[in-house]
């Protein structure tokens, strides 16, 4: 699983609202949604984040195997 989790502790740590995303640097409100319910989003959409965020990738995003593919692994 992908989580997003990072971004937004991030984004709280800076100071910077949804709104604000949305307003000053064009964010779409969808692309936000999909954030939060740790949906795929375009790499060119989380290289946007990063920039606006003065951060690189892995402080924002995070895959977090699930059970079903370690316990295959382990096999």
């Amino acid at each position: 699983m992908i989580s997003y989790k990072k971004f937004w502790q991030r984004l709280d740590e800076m100071g910077l609202s949804q709104y604000r995303l949305i307003r000053t640097y064009g964010v779409s409100s969808g692309q936000l949604d999909r954030l939060r319910k740790n949906k795929h989003v375009s790499t060119h959409t989380l290289e946007t984040l990063c920039r606006i965020l003065h951060c690189r990738i892995e402080d924002i995003i995070e895959h977090i195997p699930d059970a079903e593919w370690v316990s295959r692994r382990k096999n």
